[in-house]
């Protein structure tokens, strides 16, 4: 019984996004889900996987070197997204496990991952952050800085897809998700990773191309 628990609580999201990509004429097959799987336990993961969901969000290089390896040995086809910060000296170990890394927001974080890229040869999907809400207390770049950075990016080589935010808690999420779909369109990024666990359906209507869900997934932290 327990093993079906996440695996409806899995095709009940999938239906929400199907129903909000249905309302903004969009296709439900341009939303990834990402399975925001911090703090969890291989044991907690598995049923997930058992029910054919392949993308996995992790915040920390550390936690995830120390979980995921063994997880996508025994299923290929896993793809690990980085949805936290990233500390510059482990830009080449980020590289190394994750498909995709949400939180590329600063000069130093650039020019250290244009290295581990120049040297490894691989690419993940990348993300700019965006500090949509302008709170002294997140990461992300500031909006009006944006360009700046993504020029620097391009100049050392680095191919952005797209741009991610979390909305100031407490406040209607709507207006900042519009923001960084207009900064993406601005910049030609066609990917807007936005949208967690209360708010993902609004981030889909607005143009989410990745939507971060962990405890409507997962269930609430012991």
């Amino acid at each position: 019984m327990q093993h079906e628990e996440p695996a409806k609580r899995l095709a009940e999201i999938q239906d929400a996004i199907a129903r909000a990509s249905r309302t903004a004429r969009r296709e439900p097959e341009s939303v990834t889900l990402i399975a925001v799987s911090k703090t969890r336990t291989a044991d907690e993961i598995r049923p997930l996987i058992a029910a054919g969901h392949r993308d996995f969000g992790e915040n920390r290089v550390q936690e995830a070197e120390a979980k995921w390896p063994a997880l996508q040995a025994e299923t290929p086809g896993i793809r690990l997204h980085l949805v936290g910060s990233l500390q510059s000296n482990k830009a080449a170990d980020a590289l190394r496990l994750f498909n995709a890394i949400h939180s590329v927001d600063r000069p130093s974080l650039v020019d250290a991952l244009a290295k581990a890229v120049a040297e490894h040869g691989r690419s993940p999907l990348l993300f700019v952050q965006v500090n949509i809400g302008e709170e002294p207390q997140k990461g992300g770049v500031a909006p009006a800085d944006l360009p700046a950075l993504l020029e620097r990016a391009r100049a050392a080589g680095l191919n952005i897809a797209g741009l991610m935010c979390l909305p100031p808690a407490g406040m209607e999420p709507a207006p900042f998700f519009a923001l960084l779909a207009k900064l993406g369109r601005d910049a030609g990024l066609p990917m807007l990773s936005m949208g967690m666990s209360g708010d993902y359906e609004t981030a889909v209507t607005i143009g989410a191309t990745h939507v971060r869900v962990g405890t409507a997934l997962f269930g609430e932290r012991a």
